[in-house]
C-alpha cells in the first residue's frame, strides 16, 4: 500500500555505510572490526584505485581515507572522488598519522571534510563520524529546503536581495539571487549594480521610486511597493519590491535586504476586475458606482470651494423602438455610438478611481468630469464645476451631438433624447437628491416635447409627487370599488332611436368624478389598465343582464380594451366566462380597439381578433382615421364596425375633413361595414354627416355620459328629438309627427355599445 506522504527511514535506526581505504591490511582490520561493533556496515578498500573503483559500483554514506598510501595517495583519491557526479558532498575523513598545519591545510584543500590523527581510540572514531553523517545530513536537507525555495520562488516569480554600504559606493555591494536575476531576466551570477537595476525603472516613475528610495534610507524605514520596469529583453513588467534594513551590532544601518517579485498578471486581473466593478462592459463609460463615487468627491469640493455643480439626466427617446424593430445587436451598437458622441460634450476622464484626490494635487478634481452609463438607455453626465448657462451650453452640445443620424447596419437611424438637469446646492445637498431631481426634470422634457432639456424646479417636483399619489390612489381604488362606468347613448337619427350606448370609465374619487383622461394614461403606464379592464369587462356584461331582467334590454355591451389584452392568449376565455357567468349570449358583447393600437402591433392581435369573432364576439375599431391603417390590412382583418374620430367631426366646415368622412364612409360600404360618428355636438354636424351617408352618431347634442341607473329616466325623458332635426333630415313632403317616446320607439332588437376610456 502506497502511504499519501513518503516518509524516510529514521536515520539512527540504519547501520551507515563506510568505505574505509587503508594500504595497511592489519589497521584495514582492526579499524573495520572495531567500527562493526559500535554500529557501522563496512566496505573495505587497499587503496586509492580500488576505492575510486568501489564508488563507480556503489556510494557509502561516508568515506574514511587513509592519506599516505602508495600508488594514489589519499590527498588525490580525495581529489579524484570530488570531481565524481554526486560525490562533491560526500562526507571524507582522512586518516593521518601526521597532525601538522600543513597536513590538515592539504586534507582540507583536497576536499576532505574533516582530518583525524590515526589512534586506536574507536569511540572517538565512531563519534567523530556519525558527527560527520549528521553534519551531511544537516546539509542535504538544507540543499533540499534550498531547492524547494527556489523552485517555489520560481513559480511566484520571485527572487531575494541584499544590499550592503561599502564606504561611498553604496552601489557596489548589490547581491541578487538567481531567482532574483531571472526576474529581471538577466543571465544566473550576472554582478549587476544598484545604479543598473534602477536603470530598468520606467523613465516617468524613476525619479519618484529615488526619492521614495531616499527617504526611506534617511528615515531607516521599510520599502513595500510596485514598480514598474523595462527590462533587458524589453518586456514591460510590475515588479513588487519590499526591503527592509539591516543592522550591526553597534546599531548602525549597514543595508537592505528584502525580495523582488513579478506581479504584472496581478495587476492586469487587479486592473481588469477594477475596470469592470467601475465601467460598463458595453460603452466602456463609468458606469453607476463610479458615477456615484466621483459624484460624492465632487460635492464635497464644491462644499469645499464654494461653487456649484451639476449632474445631467440623459434618456433615449426612440430606444426602444430601434431596439425592438432592428434587434438587440443594433440596439447595443447604437448605444456604443451614442456613447461615443456623449464623450466629445463634456471633459470626459477615465483615469479616476477609487484614489484620494488630496494626492491629485490642486484643481485636478476637475477630471471628476465624466459622461457614465446608468442602465439601458440611461446616461449621466457630472459637471463638478459649472459657472451660469454652463448646463445648458453642455445640454445643447448633447442634443445636437446626437440629432445627426446613427448608422446602423447600414441604415440611417434618427434618436433623440431628454435632458433633466439638476445643480448643486440649490437642487440638493447629495447625490441621491441630485439623481432624483434631475430624474423628475427629465420625465418633464418626456412627458412634454422630449428632444429638449429641463432645470429641476420645485413645480416640476409637485407635479411628481402628483402623479406618485394618483398612482397609489388609483392602486387602492381598484380595491375599494371606486370605479364605475357611465353610458353615452349611440343615436339613428334617421329613426331617432337608440342602437346602442358607449360606456366610459369614471372613477370616483371620494365626492370628485375623475375624467378618464386624468387616470387612464397613467394606467396604461403603470399596467393598471389591465385589471381595469379586466373589470369593465364583467362589469358591462353584469350591466347588460340588469338592463334586461328590468326592461327586456337583450342587445350587446362593447368594451374598448387595451392592445395588451388583445395579445394575451386568455382573452377568449376571458370573455367567454363574463358571458357565461352573467347568463349572455355570446353576441351580447362588443369589443373595439383603438386604431394606432391596433396598428402597433397587428400581428399580434389577429389571432385572437380571429378567435373572438368565430364565436360571435364582434369587434370595432375606435378612433378610426387617426392610426394609418393599411388597406390591405383592413380588409384582412374580423371587424364589423368603424368609429369615426370627434377630431373629424369637430372640423367637418374643413373640405378635407369630409373628404376623409366620405372616403371613410365608400371604405365601409365596400367592406360592409357599420360607421358610427363620435363627438357630434351641433345640428350643422348631423345633416353634413346624415348627407355624407353617416346615420349613426353619439354626443352632448344627444346626451351626455350617465349612470347606468339614469340611462332608463333618459330613455323616458326624452320623447322628442332636437328642435328642427328632423326637418334637416327629412323632405317636408315625408315630415311625421312622431307618435311614441324613443323608448317606445326601440325595436325588439335593440343594440347598445359600452366602451372604455
Amino acid at each position: 500500500m502506497i502511504t499519501p506522504y513518503a516518509v524516510d527511514p529514521d536515520p539512527e535506526a540504519a547501520r551507515p555505510k563506510v568505505l574505509l581505504v587503508d594500504d595497511d591490511d592489519v589497521t584495514l582490520i582492526l579499524t573495520g572490526v572495531a567500527l562493526r561493533e559500535r554500529g557501522f556496515d563496512i566496505i573495505e578498500a587497499c587503496s586509492g584505485e580500488a576505492a575510486l573503483g568501489k564508488l563507480a559500483q556503489l556510494t557509502p554514506d561516508i568515506v574514511v581515507l587513509d592519506a599516505l598510501m602508495p600508488g594514489i595517495d589519499g590527498f588525490e583519491t580525495c581529489v579524484a572522488l570530488r570531481r565524481q557526479p554526486g560525490f562533491e558532498y560526500l562526507p571524507v575523513l582522512m586518516l593521518t598519522g601526521l597532525d601538522d598545519e600543513a597536513s590538515i591545510n592539504r586534507a582540507y584543500n583536497a576536499g576532505a571534510t574533516d582530518f583525524y590523527v590515526k589512534s586506536t581510540q574507536w569511540s572517538l572514531l565512531a563519534g567523530r563520524l556519525r558527527y560527520l553523517l549528521r553534519s551531511a545530513r544537516t546539509r542535504t536537507e538544507l540543499e533540499r529546503s534550498k531547492a524547494k525555495l527556489a523552485r517555489a520562488q520560481d513559480l511566484a516569480r520571485m527572487g531575494s536581495f541584499d544590499w550592503r554600504r561599502e564606504g561611498v559606493q553604496p552601489h557596489a555591494q548589490l547581491s541578487i539571487s538567481p531567482e532574483g536575476l531571472r526576474v529581471l531576466a538577466l543571465p544566473p551570477h550576472q554582478r549587476v549594480s544598484l545604479r543598473r537595476v534602477l536603470s530598468y525603472v520606467l523613465a516617468p516613475e524613476r525619479r519618484g521610486f529615488l526619492r521614495v528610495l531616499a527617504e526611506m534610507d534617511r528615515q531607516g524605514s521599510v520599502l513595500a511597493m510596485d514598480v514598474p520596469f523595462v527590462l533587458p529583453d524589453g518586456r514591460h513588467r510590475v515588479l513588487h519590491v519590499e526591503a527592509e534594513p539591516e543592522y550591526n551590532e553597534q546599531g548602525a544601518s549597514i543595508g537592505y535586504t528584502g525580495i523582488l517579485q513579478d506581479v504584472t498578471e496581478r495587476r492586469v486581473a487587479e486592473d481588469r476586475i477594477r475596470h469592470l466593478a467601475n465601467y460598463d462592459s458595453l460603452t466602456g463609460l463609468p458606469n453607476r458606482r463610479q458615477l456615484m463615487w466621483r459624484a460624492e468627491r465632487a460635492l464635497e469640493h464644491a462644499r469645499r470651494q464654494g461653487h456649484q455643480a451639476a449632474m445631467l439626466l440623459i434618456d433615449l427617446d426612440r430606444f426602444k423602438v430601434i431596439n425592438d424593430s432592428l434587434g438587440h445587436a443594433a440596439g447595443d451598437e447604437l448605444l456604443v455610438e451614442v456613447a461615443m458622441r456623449l464623450r466629445f460634450c463634456v471633459r470626459h476622464s477615465d483615469m479616476i478611481v477609487d484614489q484620494s484626490l488630496d494626492s491629485m494635487g490642486p484643481r485636478l478634481w476637475r477630471s471628476l468630469e465624466a459622461v457614465g452609463r446608468l442602465g439601458g438607455d440611461e446616461f449621466i453626465a457630472l459637471l463638478p464645476e459649472v459657472g451660469p448657462g454652463d448646463v445648458q451650453r453642455v445640454a445643447q452640445r448633447i442634443l445636437e451631438a446626437l440629432r445627426a443620424p446613427i448608422l446602423i447596419e447600414g441604415q440611417e437611424c434618427f434618436v433623440t433624447c431628454s435632458v433633466g438637469a439638476a445643480l448643486f446646492p440649490a437642487d440638493g445637498h447629495n447625490v441621491a437628491d441630485l439623481l432624483r431631481n434631475a430624474d423628475v426634470a427629465m420625465y418633464s422634457v418626456k412627458n412634454a416635447s422630449k428632444d429638449d432639456c429641463a432645470l429641476y424646479s420645485p413645480m416640476l417636483a409637485g407635479r411628481g409627487r402628483e402623479k406618485l399619489e394618483l398612482e397609489m390612489a388609483l392602486h387602492k381604488a381598484i380595491e375599494r370599488d371606486e370605479i364605475v362606468l357611465h353610458y353615452q347613448p349611440k343615436i339613428d337619427v334617421t329613426q331617432w332611436r337608440m342602437v346602442g350606448t358607449e360606456a366610459l370609465m369614471r372613477w370616483q374619487r371620494g365626492s370628485t368624478l375623475v375624467q378618464p383622461g386624468d387616470f387612464i394614461p397613467l394606467a396604461e403606464e403603470t399596467g393598471l389598465i389591465v385589471p381595469l379592464s379586466e373589470w369593465a369587462l364583467n362589469e358591462a356584461a353584469r350591466q347588460a343582464r340588469v338592463w334586461q331582467e328590468a326592461y327586456g334590454f337583450e342587445d350587446s355591451v362593447a368594451v374598448n380594451l387595451p392592445t395588451r389584452l388583445f395579445e394575451r392568449r386568455d382573452l377568449v376565455e376571458q370573455v367567454h366566462r363574463a358571458l357565461t357567468r352573467h347568463q349572455l349570449s355570446n353576441v351580447a358583447i362588443k369589443l373595439e380597439i383603438t386604431e394606432t393600437g391596433l396598428m402597433k402591433d397587428v400581428d399580434a392581435t389577429i389571432p385572437s381578433l380571429s378567435q373572438l369573432s368565430d364565436i360571435g364576439v364582434e369587434i370595432s375599431i375606435d378612433d378610426f382615421g387617426t392610426g394609418y391603417s393599411s388597406l390591405a390590412r383592413l380588409t384582412s382583418l374580423p371587424i364589423s364596425e368603424l368609429k369615426i374620430d370627434r377630431s373629424f367631426v369637430k372640423d367637418l366646415g374643413k373640405a378635407e375633413n369630409r373628404a376623409v368622412v366620405k372616403t371613410i364612409m365608400a371604405l365601409a360600404k365596400s367592406l360592409k361595414l357599420r360607421v358610427v360618428a363620435e363627438g357630434v355636438e351641433n345640428l350643422h354636424q348631423v345633416a353634413v354627416l346624415h348627407g355624407l351617408g353617416c346615420s349613426v352618431m353619439q354626443g352632448y347634442l344627444f346626451s351626455r355620459p350617465v349612470a347606468a341607473d339614469d340611462l332608463r329616466d333618459w330613455l323616458q325623458g326624452h320623447v322628442l328629438p332636437p328642435e328642427g332635426l328632423r326637418e334637416l333630415l327629412q323632405p317636408a313632403s315625408e315630415r311625421v309627427e312622431p307618435a311614441r317616446s324613443l323608448a317606445g320607439a326601440v325595436p325588439r332588437r335593440r343594440r347598445a355599445t359600452a366602451a372604455v376610456r
